[in-house]
């Protein structure tokens, strides 16, 4: 299915948003929760499934909405069609601090691979499906990367990554990454999860138990904090916890 082309800008520095463009007839298609706001002519609709196969029966859709759950995510998704005869805009907004990618499914070989939480919204005929790591063993032991997202089109999808994204286009390289931090690569990259490497460097390296490897030649696009980092960074009992306060003994220094 042909994807519908939209127009888009992306709002902000910190906590980012974008704004997407449609004219008269125009779907987007996002996570359930991601509008922040939607001009007149702008209507939308909770469905079971991207849409991206029309022709798709209830079994069908049934299968795909499944396999989202497998992913955590919502077993809708929300579209969002533009009925005024000219232009009008919706808008997303990132769910944590971090940076919204743009992405040409066109010039990716119409084909992406993400991590589960990473898809925000895309031009509507974009498929989204789950996508499975090849290494099982690795994968289900390594906690992430196991279950991955794939987006199928030649239109715009948009990524959401945590803090600083990091581009890096690999040469027949191979990269060594912690797992959460692996936002996409193209689908011609080898993913896998091995051992972070000996027993004393796996238990008192700080680095966890396993490692990312990304092989071959395309792109990647790396985070620098996961939700899963942010989540333990905030968190009363985190690292940073006793970071508040300057006293020697924990205290802070006007308790």
């Amino acid at each position: 299915m042909i994807s519908h082309e939209v127009d888009y800008k992306i709002i902000g520095h910190d906590v980012q948003m974008v704004e997407i463009e449609l004219d008269q007839g125009e779907t987007v298609v996002a996570e359930a929760g991601a509008m922040l706001f939607m001009e007149q002519g702008i209507e939308f609709e909770t469905k079971m499934g991207d849409g991206s196969n029309p022709n798709q029966g209830l079994l069908g859709k049934l299968m795909s909405a499944g396999s989202r759950l497998l992913t955590g995510e919502s077993l809708f998704m929300t579209h969002f069609t533009n009925r005024y005869p000219g232009k009008s805009h919706v808008s997303f907004s990132a769910p944590y601090p971090g940076t919204i990618i743009p992405v040409d499914l066109a010039k990716m070989g119409n084909r992406l691979i993400v991590q589960r939480d990473a898809f925000l919204c895309a031009a509507f005929g974009t498929k989204i499906s789950m996508h499975f790591n090849k290494k099982f063993g690795s994968g289900l032991f390594g906690g992430e990367g196991f279950i991955l997202q794939k987006l199928e089109g030649d239109g715009l999808a948009f990524i959401h990554a945590g803090g600083t994204v990091i581009e890096r286009t690999l040469n027949n390289e191979t990269l060594r990454v912690d797992t959460g931090c692996v936002v996409g690569f193209e689908p011609n990259i080898d993913f896998d999860i091995q051992s972070a490497g000996g027993l004393k460097s796996m238990v008192f390296g700080g680095e966890g138990m396993f490692l990312a490897t990304l092989r071959g030649s395309g792109k990647v696009w790396l985070q620098s904090m996961p939700i899963r980092k942010l989540v333990q960074a905030l968190s009363p009992r985190g690292g940073n916890a006793s970071k508040e306060s300057g006293g020697l003994f924990g205290g802070g220094l006007f308790e």
